[in-house]
């Protein structure tokens, strides 16, 4: 910029001392005559040195032609000098923004003179040394000189960039330097948006308050943009502010660890931590559009509004593809890519819950045309979650028909996919949960121009109910003896009853069916101590012992082969059902008191009358194993449930094939 001034010093330098010389010739053209002529006597060696060559009256009339082309020609001199003088205003905008901004008009409507009046001035100038020539007032070398800086300011003038020739490039440096004052102001006035602790209402408000960008400095950037759009450098700024505010949105984003968006589904299918992930990913994404997205969206809106709606909102999806909303969308897509599983099920709910709640803002947010590529990622997600939901809640029922085909459980518990099913059924009855289900069924269902009505839902968790009975009764005959299926029924029984009563879905099936329960599980119980350890006091029989009418010797041998008989049932009955539990501590601790009732009363009594018989014998151990308090003990230590891992059924690949594992 500096060579190019210089040059243009240079050259006009010439042009002004030329002037000022053709001027001064104008104004004196009475006197050159005579001075002329005693010049012309005295130095007759100079002769061929002067600049003007004429005689008195041909000068007269070049002085009017001079005038003429000297007037415009000063006036653009003054001009350019003024330019010269506003190169020390233009350093730095920071420091008096609307100082530079006037100055910067200024230079602008000085250029736009010279635009308009320098051609015109040195053709003027060009004429005159013409009309020199042609009536031959002037030294033909003094012509030579004018028309040589006269075609360079031409050829100046006429180049590419006119403006730039006019001014050394002083303009553009101007602007480059307003250029680095819109990216410094912005850069000072970012910073990422945190994600605030503490309760919604809290974060709510912490969240409202804060401001993206002071006024003022949105005023300062608002006074640049204008500037800058009126010499086509809106694009640039564009470039800055996306590359800037992208770099914010990602800072705060990162802050909230958001390193699981970018699971593989094989990844995610064998993460431990899929429910949280999810759940988290409705928050992260809730605060992302409300907040962060929502500022950014409002700052676009502020600061690029006057110049159009087209530029900021386009302005805002840029920002928006390149900041982290790509990442959530494919997040979800890859949830509902993964394997089907029935928490899947409640995974995908919650997903459509969440773009259910931030259908508006979204919308609003990356509703134009601008945001097409969110817009299909977002319909695509919907999609996919939709469809995977009703294909893993209609399959639920088939999932359930095929467990029966697996043994029952060893230990007459309740199987993990009777306590997986109610609890799972009345999830999906909840308010949480069934108002959603309704949604994604019914917009299933409009896709195939069928109606779904809510009562579809009601049948299909019967049939699960119902399905779950059957299961319950089958695997009661799978056992061997009757015994075991009172205890494995009276479980279910009980806790199909406990677990449900006061439940969504206990309301749902009905005090009757209900009671029911009760009824049966007291049946059950009932028959299992009748069953088992209720014909055991038969084996303490007293009959021939009451007199002892086959003598003492006699009621001995009884008493010892009676005892031996009830120890080796005992053990026998113990054996079987040491390995048993009943989950519920209520139904055990009463199952355990009638067991002692109905054995330990009549085992004391009967020791108590007849042990005395056995005790002095050497082989007393062998008869007399326990005591009343031990047999208390025994009784009350059986039946108690052990640890065991919380999980549900597997969906099955093929449903015809293979029945799914429970784990």
């Amino acid at each position: 910029m500096d060579s190019g001034i210089e040059h243009l010093v240079s050259a006009t330098q010439a042009i002004k001392a030329s002037l000022e010389k053709s001027k001064a010739l104008g104004s004196s053209l009475d006197q050159i005559g005579h001075k002329l002529e005693e010049i012309n006597h005295r130095l007759p060696s100079l002769d061929a040195m002067r600049p003007i060559r004429a005689q008195q009256d041909a000068l007269g009339a070049v002085g009017g032609h001079i005038n003429r082309a000297v007037v415009p020609a000063t006036a653009v001199l003054k001009v350019f000098d003024a330019i010269h003088g506003l190169e020390k205003s233009l350093f730095d905008p920071q420091t008096d923004l609307p100082g530079y901004l006037s100055v910067l008009k200024r230079l602008e409507e000085a250029l736009s003179f010279l635009g308009e009046n320098c051609g015109m001035a040195i053709q003027w100038l060009v004429d005159i040394v013409e009309y020199l020539e042609d009536h031959k007032v002037a030294d033909s070398r003094f012509s030579f000189g004018l028309k040589k800086a006269l075609s360079d300011l031409q050829e100046i003038q006429n180049g590419d960039d006119q403006r730039g020739n006019l001014d050394g490039g002083l303009f553009d440096f101007a602007l480059d330097r307003l250029e680095n004052g819109f990216q410094r102001l912005l850069k000072e006035n970012t910073s990422p948006l945190l994600m605030p602790s503490g309760s919604k209402s809290a974060i709510e408000q912490a969240l409202i308050s804060s401001s993206p960008m002071p006024v003022s400095t949105i005023h300062k950037l608002q006074a640049i943009l204008a500037r800058l759009n009126m010499h086509n450098r809106l694009e640039n700024c564009i470039s800055i502010y996306v590359e800037t505010r992208s770099l914010t949105v990602r800072e705060s984003l990162k802050a909230l660890d958001l390193n699981y968006l970018e699971l593989s589904v094989s990844e995610f299918n064998s993460a431990a931590d899929k429910e949280i992930y999810v759940e988290n990913w409705g928050r992260h994404l809730e605060f992302s559009t409300k907040h962060v997205f929502e500022r950014e969206y409002k700052l676009c809106s502020d600061l690029f509004e006057r110049m159009g709606l087209d530029v900021w909102k386009s302005c805002f999806a840029k920002i928006a593809a390149s900041s982290g909303i790509v990442s959530f969308l494919q997040f979800g897509k890859t949830v509902a890519e993964s394997k089907k599983d029935p928490i899947k099920l409640l995974k995908l709910l919650d997903i459509f819950a969440s773009l259910n709640r931030l259908r508006l803002d979204f919308n609003r947010l990356f509703g134009g045309p601008e945001c097409a590529e969110i817009q299909s990622l977002t319909r695509d997600l919907i999609k996919g979650v939709i469809q995977g939901a009703c294909e893993i809640f209609w399959e639920l029922l088939v999932q359930v028909e095929l467990q029966r085909q697996t043994p029952p459980p060893s230990d007459c518990s309740v199987p993990k996919v009777v306590i997986f099913i109610t609890d799972y059924c009345n999830k999906l009855l909840g308010d949480d949960y069934k108002p959603i289900l309704v949604q994604v069924l019914a917009i299933e269902k409009s896709w195939k121009q069928e109606k779904f009505h809510e009562r579809s839902l009601i049948k299909e968790i019967l049939n699960l109910v119902r399905a779950i009975e059957l299961n319950l009764e089958t695997w009661a005959k799978g056992y061997d003896d009757a015994v075991t299926s009172c205890v494995f029924l009276m479980n279910n029984n009980w806790h199909l009853f406990k677990h449900l009563k006061g439940t969504k879905l206990g309301r749902l099936l009905g005090d009757l069916w209900l009671n029911e329960q009760a009824q049966f599980k007291e049946y059950y119980s009932t028959a299992f101590v009748r069953e088992s350890w209720g014909k055991l006091p038969a084996l303490l029989s007293r009959e021939g012992l009451i007199l002892f009418s086959g003598g003492r010797e006699t009621a001995r041998n009884l008493v010892k082969q009676r005892l031996k008989s009830f120890n080796e049932a005992f053990d026998k009955m113990y054996q079987k059902q040491c390995n048993w539990i009943i989950p519920d501590k209520e139904q055990r601790d009463r199952i355990c008191q009638d067991i002692i009732q109905t054995i330990v009363p009549i085992y004391r009594s009967y020791m108590q009358n007849y042990g005395p018989l056995v005790e002095q014998d050497q082989g007393e151990s062998k008869y007399v194993k326990y005591t009343a308090q031990s047999m208390e003990r025994i009784f009350t230590s059986l039946f108690n449930p052990k640890p065991m891992k919380q999980g549900s059924f597997k969906m099955s690949k093929d449903q015809h094939q293979n029945s799914p594992k429970v784990r």
